[in-house]
């Protein structure tokens, strides 16, 4: 059963392989939020999701961990984006 406040999180916030902080699902929830409307780098993330740049950082490679963003090679700045996995997942739920 989730809480009222975990209902207001992104689906792919919620990561099993670490303890999921109520600031931590919030702010992955906002980084993802960004993503959604298209790749972007770190700075460029937090400016509109309003997180310090190493926040972003610490949640984009979280995140990549799951498999739910990734780091696109060959750009300077580094520029990151949505996998895909997390809507495979409710897709294939269905």
């Amino acid at each position: 059963m989730m809480s009222m406040a975990t209902e207001n999180c992104h689906p792919n916030a919620y990561l099993s392989t670490i303890r999921n902080v109520q600031r931590g699902l919030r702010t992955r929830t906002l980084i993802l939020n960004v993503l959604e409307n298209g790749a972007g780098d770190p700075k460029t993330i937090g400016g509109k999701a309003q997180l310090h740049y190493r926040v972003v950082i610490h949640h984009l490679r979280l995140l990549k961990t799951a498999g739910i963003v990734e780091q696109k090679m060959g750009n300077r700045p580094r520029v990151w984006g949505l996998t895909g996995v997390g809507q495979k997942r409710l897709v294939n739920s269905h």
